[in-house]
């Protein structure tokens, strides 16, 4: 069927457009607008001063209430898991599919995504106890369509009038059309759980799916549903205390149909406004309104997440983990069409390193809980106490390095994500600083705790923070600045707006104005403002990633010299002596790679240098040093003989083009094929042109001579580099260059040699140069005369050059992004004239060879050309800055 389809044009158009990430994200964008146009009367009217008002009038003992039973809700998903436990007999302990379970769900709650953030993570978890991604991706499809069947119960229940949704179908009909699409979603699924097709996919060839199993998930996904709407009702009744428990079931049970419908985290948006469209109609205040909806996302979704963060950090943040490591990233996954969609578990790399990027998100959240208990003043009681045993400077003090402590760990949590050492020593110093200075300016012994634990968890993750650096452009560090600027902000708002008078009821208010009032606020704001900023200019400025890309200095050069009188160069060699390249030396310094830094990847030009057998261990030490810097390697040119040592170490590829190469042996004037060439050779001699090679050392007259043919030929572009040679005397002193002068002996045309430093074995074309106006035919001479002088001194192979995309995504199997770039080969000659190149190179009758781009699986391979772009098109000028 799929063959016969992409037999029609119309079908592999919608194909493309369905896989377009951009397309995707329409439809989530359309549902949020859709209800947002619809709510935008009760948006209107919120005020979120009444709702923080309303927050603190809740009583503690309804807090404590609903704090335990959102756990309760949380900890029944873990049904699921141990449903698939029994399903697929996985031989994993029942703490540690709990804690799996509690990890993945809550992950799932916040990140969403259809339900991929947890089936990603339940493969990395599951794998920890020895089960096998293919049958963890079984599993992980095989729970997929189960867990939406108890709000399609739900659904069928408003559709029977057990829960009720007051005047908001009548007001909003396009929500009937939402509940009765969920609601036939259970007969569907009973039908597929049923089919023959189900059980040859998804039950491994045992039969179809028994009515037990089907049983036991339907239950499993009702009581989900069910304890979910009943902690919100639970809310939904301490705030706004006499509502009817069925239309606060059938309410939520839409605006979470709503919510699923968007493929928003969590929901975001659009269950957001669906409930205050139902508690509007329900005739409630929308402040009242969305004050059950700020408790319902802090107990159902933020707190039990910063346990799953917790959780995650100690049971994934204890091994340390190298880039030079071999792992079995690029396992295959057999995939639904669902998970190709969103292009799982691609596009989640992050999963894979989740205990670090858990922690990350710790200290970020600890910055913000340092800011919110600053902004919002503690309980009068406490702060009475404060009053009776500490001093007035000392809790100003507090309150003042509590809101800076805050700032710096929002701005370090970035570098613990990226698991820099020196970031891992700031925050735990921080941390235990935060604790500290929170507890005494009002006895928060509440965010004290939270954040000693979270220290803790750094503590035993303190093997993974092994970086010295990683790559941060200036863009990010202003969207940090913008970032803070905007925390600081809020902080300002919250702590003199919308909290302003709570302390009045003190006796000593007169004393303390300077915790609740608008001025103290916002110059505690920008000193906490300007202190972030100071640790991310320090952070700019001393950032140790910088030495990573120095260039090749006259020692290295002369390093590299010696090398090569022991060791064999390639075609790419000689281009390491134009000065924009650093070196790294691995295994004793017996082999070399030369590598360009481009934005947050190491390029390396062409295959390393050395012998093959030392290769792969180099390879392993170079990503390992690359890893140091949060760096990724991809090697530029790489040639066949190569491709098996990085297929070794986790490398994609993409084709590049192909290089042409002519066997001098071969190489004649004779015959009909080489008559177009043999008739240039001799129009030129007979009108007296001349051909001669120029040997370094050169003179100053012939060096400004060729510069003033090589300025009227580049008539002001801008010269390439990294894999082109340009322009430079010390560059060009490095081999011969060809000339071509006309009869009165004034140059006409220059091309520059590059050896292959291979025992006389390959010489390459490097520069070519010529004035305007040349007579037709001119470096077709130019380049016959090379090729008979390079066969007389005893080379066996010249290289004419690369045609780039030439022969790429020919194949019918070709990757999507290589039968672009064969349609960028057929039709750009507009700005390149591929085409023409590759023709004007077959006359020399060349043999092609084919050159790779190797680059990691989690590389976008689009950013990466745009960033090989601006590399090729950097000149060393730049470089050595």
């Amino acid at each position: 069927m799929k063959e016969r389809l992409e037999r029609y044009k119309i079908f592999r158009i919608l194909a493309s457009i369905y896989r377009i990430k951009a397309v995707r994200l329409l439809i989530p964008l359309i549902v949020i607008g859709l209800v947002y146009w619809e709510g935008q009367k009760e948006l209107r009217q919120v005020s979120l001063g009444r709702t923080f008002g309303e927050l603190r009038r809740l009583p503690v003992e309804a807090v404590v209430e609903i704090f335990l039973f959102s756990l309760f809700s949380i900890a029944v998903m873990s049904l699921y898991d141990f449903m698939i436990r029994r399903h697929f007999r996985l031989k994993v302990g029942f703490w540690s599919t709990f804690r799996y379970a509690w990890i993945a769900n809550t992950f799932n709650n916040i990140i969403g995504f259809a339900g991929l953030t947890g089936a990603g993570l339940r493969t990395i978890l599951y794998k920890r106890s020895g089960i096998s991604p293919i049958l963890m991706a079984s599993a992980v499809v095989f729970l997929s369509p189960i867990v939406v069947t108890g709000l399609s119960i739900l659904s069928w229940g408003i559709i029977a009038g057990v829960f009720t949704v007051g005047d908001l179908f009548e007001e909003h009909r396009w929500l009937i059309f939402a509940v009765w699409g969920m609601a036939l979603y259970l007969p569907l699924f009973v039908l597929m759980q049923r089919s023959s097709l189900f059980a040859k996919w998804f039950n491994r060839g045992e039969g179809r799916t028994p009515w037990t199993t089907v049983g036991i998930s339907l239950s499993a996904s009702l009581l989900e549903w069910a304890c979910a709407g009943v902690t919100f009702w639970l809310i939904a009744s301490s705030v706004l205390h006499d509502v009817s428990f069925r239309e606060v079931i059938g309410m939520y049970a839409v605006a979470a149909i709503a919510g699923i419908l968007s493929m928003a985290p969590g929901g975001i948006g659009a269950f957001d406004l669906t409930v205050l469209l139902g508690l509007e109609q329900l005739g409630l205040p929308s402040d009242r309104a969305m004050a059950v909806l700020v408790l319902f996302r802090l107990f159902y979704y933020i707190v039990p997440w910063l346990i799953g963060l917790i959780l995650s950090a100690f049971e994934l943040g204890n091994v340390a983990k190298r880039a030079g490591d071999k792992q079995d990233d690029g396992t295959e996954f057999p995939l639904n069409g669902w998970q190709r969609l969103w292009r799982w578990p691609g596009q989640y790399r992050f999963l894979s390193d989740l205990g670090v990027w858990a922690l990350g998100k710790l200290v970020l959240v600890s910055g913000l809980v340092l800011l919110l208990s600053a902004a919002t003043p503690g309980l009068l009681y406490r702060l009475r106490l404060t009053e009776e045993i500490l001093s007035m400077p000392l809790m100003r003090l507090s309150h003042l390095l509590s809101v800076i402590i805050g700032f710096m760990l929002i701005v370090l949590s970035r570098g613990i994500s990226l698991r820099i050492h020196r970031a891992y020593v700031w925050t735990g110093v921080l941390l235990l600083a935060g604790a500290v200075f929170t507890f005494i300016k009002a006895f928060d012994f509440e965010e004290a705790i939270f954040l000693l634990i979270v220290g803790i968890a750094l503590w035993v993750s303190r093997a993974r923070f092994y970086r010295v650096g990683a790559p941060v452009d200036a863009r990010s560090y202003l969207l940090w600045y913008v970032l803070s600027a905007v925390i600081a902000f809020i902080y300002y708002w919250i702590g003199s707006h919308v909290h302003h008078g709570w302390l009045r009821h003190l006796p000593t208010a007169d004393r303390i104005h300077w915790m609740f009032g608008p001025r103290p606020y916002a110059i505690t704001a920008l000193i906490g403002l300007a202190g972030s900023w100071v640790l991310l200019t320090m952070l700019l400025l001393l950032r140790p990633n910088r030495k990573i890309a120095a260039a090749a200095g006259p020692e290295e050069l002369d390093k590299l010299r010696l090398f090569l009188k022991r060791n064999q160069g390639n075609l790419l060699t000689h281009m390491l002596f134009t000065g924009d390249k650093s070196f790294f030396w691995s295994q004793e310094d017996q082999v070399l790679i030369p590598y360009a830094k481009a934005r947050d990847k190491l390029v390396v030009l062409g295959d390393p240098l050395g012998p093959v057998k030392l290769v792969p261990e180099a390879i392993a030490d170079f990503q390992q040093y690359a890893d140091q810097y949060a760096m990724s390697v991809v090697f530029y040119q790489a040639t066949p003989e190569y491709l098996p040592i990085y297929h070794e170490y986790g490398y994609r590829f993409f084709k590049l083009g192909e290089e042409a190469l002519i066997p001098l042996e071969n190489f004649t004037l004779s015959g009909k094929k080489a008559t177009d060439l043999r008739s240039v050779r001799n129009r030129f001699e007979r009108e007296g042109y001349i051909f001669e090679m120029a040997v370094p050392p050169f003179g100053s007259a012939l060096l400004e001579e060729l510069r003033k043919v090589s300025n009227e030929w580049i008539k002001g572009r801008r010269e390439k580099g990294f894999s082109l040679g340009w322009f430079n005397q010390d560059y060009l002193e490095q081999a011969p260059i060809a000339l071509l002068k006309n009869p009165e002996g004034n140059i006409l045309a220059f091309a520059s040699l590059a050896p292959g430093y291979d025992e006389k074995h390959t010489m390459s074309i490097d520069l070519m140069r010529h004035q305007s106006g040349t007579p037709n035919g001119t470096m077709d001479y130019l380049f016959v005369k090379l090729l008979e002088w390079c066969k007389e001194q005893g080379y066996n192979v010249f290289n004419l050059g690369n045609a780039p995309l030439s022969s790429v995504g020919e194949s019918k199997s070709a990757l999507r992004e290589e039968k672009l770039a064969a349609l960028v080969f057929q039709y750009g000659g507009h700005w390149y004239g591929f085409k023409g190149l590759r023709r004007y190179k077959e006359k020399f009758a060349p043999e092609w060879e084919p050159r790779f781009l190797a680059y990691p699986a989690w590389v976008s391979l689009p950013v990466l050309t745009v960033d090989l772009v601006r590399l090729v098109s950097r000149r060393v000028q730049e470089v050595r800055k």
